[in-house]
């Protein structure tokens, strides 16, 4: 979707539509450039909807005043205005969408719409003995020039982006590099492309659409673009880009021929995300994606209004006035005005600078009591990568062992349960609950089963023990590792499962510290929630069905699915920490015990992001950690600076385990691929990875891939995706824990703004609510 770029807080800028590189999306908060591409797609009813729908004020257009500036915060200055450069970022995307033609669009379920203000059709008029397809354009779209948007401009964009011209700089040519030849229909206005070899994701191609100035010659291209656009054609003018503050600063376009932008002017200003309070709570922004202790704050504040409480009341209430008792006061103004005139002094000017706090808390709550919190889920989900390039990682036992031990609902709901959000585990790697291709393979993989992850352990010779060399002659580690597979055995399972009915059977683990952050009593109760039949053996379980098409990913014990631990895996001996009362179950052998092999103990290098932002991130990394723990994988956290997170790291391969997002698509056949290809030896030995960070693949999954974009047939291609995807989870190189959330701060007079999910915006409807005067009758802002 968009392209790799240098990480912000654990993350990657975006671009809006890469075809070959894929951005990662933001670790803490950062903006998504949510891609508007695609095919034409019915409004059908029946498909799943999203689990969490847009929030965005919407508004009808008479109900929204003609004029005024939004202010919309954006990361940092657009480092180029060029989308298919290796460097183009979120803030190229949003310019992008205002000001440049995007042939499609997703609508709130990301499904792929045509935009009628470009295109009166596109479709596929031939399919043998070439794939043709014929675009219709709009006979008013014209350039910000007055010069007709038309074949040309296409011609342009295929010959920069196809990659037989290397005098590009381009980030990405995928679907371009399959398009034989592009000609003129009746007119400029007819566009026929025709197609060396068929390509399910024509649609994603040319959006956004540049103009033939900026694609048709190499100077324009790489540097021309870079800083100004010569011609532009959405709704939006882009007029300036200030070097010193960062703003960009886009006006109404009055060449448009669609429906007239609302707003005058839409100003994007450059504001990193630890600044955004501050700049709310100034009243200097208008909308702005935030982090969740921002959000709270805006809650709070609301919450004091709604009661009546000013913003001194709140300030005495949770806010830097909060913690003066009656008692307290009273002593600090005796000693105000004391004889010890150095000590009065001394508490005098801390009064002061308290009173000053209070006033600034105060005028901030008030001001933020003007702001709403819109929130949806991104369409970006949150996974936990396996480098699989080498170490203990490389066998695939160990990443499933990984997989196996991790409670991914437990990790969703303590980022999206205190948010309000749904917090269903994500059961794709390549779409989002309520896109077409979306289906739950996870039981490729199997659930969270710690004795199965212990098992899966011991099969690849990491037994307790293991870490302690032995004298030369000795059977001692053989031994130890025998031990432990005997543990496997029928009888031995079955001692180790509770019996139904006692405490550990029946009691239910509680663990709604979502934050991370508060202290909470977590690991301090025995409980599990096993039942009789939930375990079940790989014969049974859909692995099975995955297995018997001979999987090409290694070798692996079998696989059970669903199910948890039967102990608190936090745990260290079996209730030593139960409350009073409750009765302690019997200890499991080898349960959390640092493992081994060779002389060597099982210990991953986990790397987690250290900036603002990345809190909730690094919640959840503890809570892996802890998961992780109780298997007997020992973990060494490593917090990293967010600008050297993904280029020092993930990008270089310096981890075992690690943390980022990746955004979903509507063409996954072709933006994923890169993301799950099988690693390649480079001539200098080592791997080319393109965007596969967990360097783990297989040729099957590449076919799956190349099959799935080659076919014209839509539900035969989303079939091969979803096949990809199962490998993808038996593979166990990447574990999706949970769809981002998305939280934005807007003035509660924007409409049609906030957190749009799935769905791009709407530039031209955006704006601010027409007010009412106390007759009833409307003014504008």
């Amino acid at each position: 979707m968009s392209q790799i770029g240098a990480p912000h807080g654990g993350t990657c800028p975006k671009s809006p539509r890469s075809r070959t590189l894929r951005t990662v999306a933001a670790l803490s908060s950062a903006v998504l450039a949510v891609t508007a591409l695609a095919g034409c797609s019915a409004d059908d009813e029946t498909d799943a909807a999203p689990l969490a729908a847009q929030d965005n004020a919407p508004a009808p257009r008479d109900r929204v005043a003609d004029g005024g500036t939004l202010r919309w915060a954006v990361d940092a200055a657009p480092t180029t205005l060029n989308a298919f450069q290796a460097d183009a970022d979120a803030t190229t995307s949003r310019i992008a969408g205002a000001v440049l033609p995007a042939l499609y669009t997703l609508d709130r379920r990301g499904r792929p719409q045509l935009n009628p203000d470009y295109l009166e059709s596109a479709q596929v008029v031939e399919t043998e003995p070439k794939q043709v397809v014929l675009y219709k354009l709009d006979q008013q779209a014209v350039w910000s020039d007055g010069r007709e948007i038309g074949a040309p401009d296409f011609v342009a964009q295929w010959r920069a982006l196809s990659g037989r011209d290397t005098a590009y700089w381009t980030a990405r040519n995928s679907g371009y590099e399959r398009i034989e030849k592009i000609e003129r229909g009746k007119n400029d206005l007819e566009v026929r492309v025709t197609f060396a070899k068929p390509y399910a994701d024509w649609q994603s191609l040319f959006t956004p659409l540049y103009p033939k100035q900026v694609m048709g010659s190499p100077n324009s291209f790489n540097d021309g673009a870079r800083t100004a656009l010569k011609a532009t054609a959405g709704p939006f003018l882009l007029k300036t880009v200030d070097s010193k503050s960062g703003d960009v600063t886009l006006t109404r376009n009055p060449r448009w021929w669609g429906q007239a932008a609302k707003l005058d002017t839409v100003v994007l200003k450059a504001v990193p995300r630890a600044d955004r309070a501050e700049a709310l709570a100034a009243g200097t922004l208008d909308l702005a994606e935030i982090d969740r202790s921002t959000a709270d704050r805006i809650a709070l504040a609301l919450r004091d209004a709604r009661a009546g409480r000013n913003g001194a009341q709140a300030a005495l209430a949770h806010g830097p006035g909060s913690s003066i008792t009656p008692s307290k006061a009273l002593a600090s103004w005796a000693l105000a005005h004391g004889s010890d005139e150095e000590k009065a002094e001394e508490v005098r000017a801390a009064r002061k600078k308290n009173q000053e706090a209070i006033a600034r808390y105060a005028s901030a709550q008030d001001t933020l009591a003007k702001y709403a919190v819109r929130k949806s889920l991104e369409p970006a989900y949150t996974q936990l990568s396996l480098n699989g390039e080498s170490g203990p990682l490389a066998d695939e036992r160990v990443r499933r062992a990984v997989a196996r031990a991790i409670n991914r609902q437990e990790l969703a709901e303590s980022v999206l349960k205190p948010l309000g959000l749904p917090a269903q585990p994500p059961g794709s790697h390549l779409a989002l609950a309520g896109q077409a291709a979306y289906k739950d393979s996870s039981d490729a993989l199997g659930g969270q089963d710690t004795q199965e992850a212990r098992a899966l352990l011991a099969d690849a010779g990491w037994v307790p023990g293991g870490a302690v060399k032995q004298p030369a002659g000795t059977k001692a580690g053989s031994e130890a590792e025998k031990a432990e597979k005997e543990k496997k055995g029928e009888a031995g399972e079955e001692a180790e499962k509770p019996a139904k009915g006692t405490p550990t059977a029946d009691a239910k683990k509680k663990s709604d510290d979502a934050s991370g952050d508060a202290p909470s009593d977590e690991g301090l109760y025995i409980v599990g929630d096993d039942k009789p039949g939930d375990r079940r053996t790989a014969a049974s379980a859909p692995v099975a069905a995955l297995r018997a098409e001979a999987l090409d990913t290694g070798t692996g014990s079998a696989a059970r699915v669903g199910g948890r631990p039967a102990v608190n895996p936090d745990q260290g001996v079996a209730g030593a920490y139960a409350p009073r009362g409750t009765a302690a179950p019997a200890a499991v052998p080898g349960a959390g015990q640092a493992l081994g092999k060779d002389g060597k103990a099982l210990s991953l290098r986990f790397v987690l992001p250290s900036g603002p932002g990345s809190e909730s991130l690094r919640a959840v990394g503890d809570r892996i950690v802890r998961m992780l723990d109780a298997v007997g994988i020992r973990t060494e956290v490593t917090k990293v600076s967010d600008e050297s997170f993904f280029k020092d790291h993930i990008a270089s391969g310096d981890y075992d385990l690690a943390l980022y997002s990746w955004p979903a698509s509507a063409f996954p056949a072709t933006d994923a691929r890169p993301i799950f290809a099988k690693p390649e030896p480079a001539s200098d030995g080592s791997l080319m990875v393109e965007q596969n960070y967990s360097r783990v693949g297989t040729d099957r999954i590449d076919q799956l891939f190349d099959q799935a974009a080659g076919t014209l047939d839509e539900e035969e291609a989303r079939e091969l995706v979803r096949q990809a995807d199962a490998r993808i989870w038996a593979a166990a190189g990447s574990i999706p824990l949970y769809q981002r959330p998305q939280l934005v701060a807007a003035r509660a007079d924007l409409v049609n703004a906030g957190a749009w999910g799935f769905a791009a915006p709407r530039y031209q409807d955006i704006g601010f609510k027409k007010a009412e005067t106390p007759k009833g009758s409307e003014r504008n802002r």
